[in-house]
């Protein structure tokens, strides 16, 4: 059974918007009467048969309906520079959100290669991951914001930062340093937090961190603490 996105819900039918409808009728050649499966991003997952294959305009009759609990025992939010390449960075997106994360933060900072994004694509990218890997929340996309300003920002759970320096207080590795189930951690562009950025997260309560004994590319390194944090969390919950 396909699987499709739509915010505009209610009881009876589903109205996909053009781009959803275009892929189910002009790519995937559905038809009248063909089940489809459509999920809200916010835990409700639906079922019915497509009553008007309209390409620009498909509506569904619904039949079933489902709400799913929040995913996972935790909150996950990264705050990360955008890449240069912003394939690197869309990769990183679509990894995070196939293996669970919650809040996606953009972060401009003294070292960073980019500072604009195509917020439009990069929320295309976190719906399609969201439906490839079955999951029923669409985790929330934030705006690019200033480094200084973002670790201002009050967050009532852990707050950690991953950097390259060696010469700062000793790191845990991540899983040992999580002693809360709501995380907020900072990884920087490809050439590192500046020494004022450290100094202004450490003075905000921000502990250092370790990914692991190589040295990850920013993407990588994304990927890894989605990766990390699940394992915990999920092996925890057995």
């Amino acid at each position: 059974m396909h699987t499709f996105f739509s915010e505009h819900t209610d009881d009876k039918e589903i109205i996909l918007d053009p781009s959803e409808s275009m892929h189910a009728i002009r790519v995937l050649r559905l038809h009248t009467g063909d089940k489809v499966r459509i999920l809200d991003g916010k835990g409700n997952r639906f079922t019915g048969r497509i009553t008007n294959a309209n390409p620009h305009k498909v509506i569904i009759r619904i039949s079933g309906h489902t709400h799913q609990d929040k995913r996972a025992p935790y909150y996950l939010h990264i705050a990360i520079a955008p890449t240069k390449n912003m394939n690197r960075f869309e990769f990183f997106l679509e990894k995070a959100v196939e293996t669970g994360i919650d809040e996606i933060t953009p972060l401009l900072c003294e070292h960073s290669e980019r500072n604009r994004i195509r917020t439009e694509r990069l929320e295309k990218i976190t719906v399609a991951a969201m439906k490839q890997s079955g999951q029923s929340y669409i985790p929330r996309l934030n705006r690019i914001t200033p480094f200084a300003s973002f670790v201002q920002q009050s967050f009532t759970g852990d707050k950690l930062i991953a950097h390259c320096c060696t010469h700062e207080q000793e790191k845990q590795f991540l899983s040992d340093a999580v002693t809360t189930n709501r995380i907020l951690l900072l990884i920087g562009p490809e050439g590192d937090f500046s020494r004022k950025e450290l100094d202004l997260a450490f003075l905000h309560d921000y502990l250092p961190v370790s990914l692991g004994h190589t040295r990850l590319r920013t993407e990588t390194a994304g990927i890894a603490v989605a990766v990390i944090m699940a394992a915990r969390f999920f092996h925890t919950a057995k």
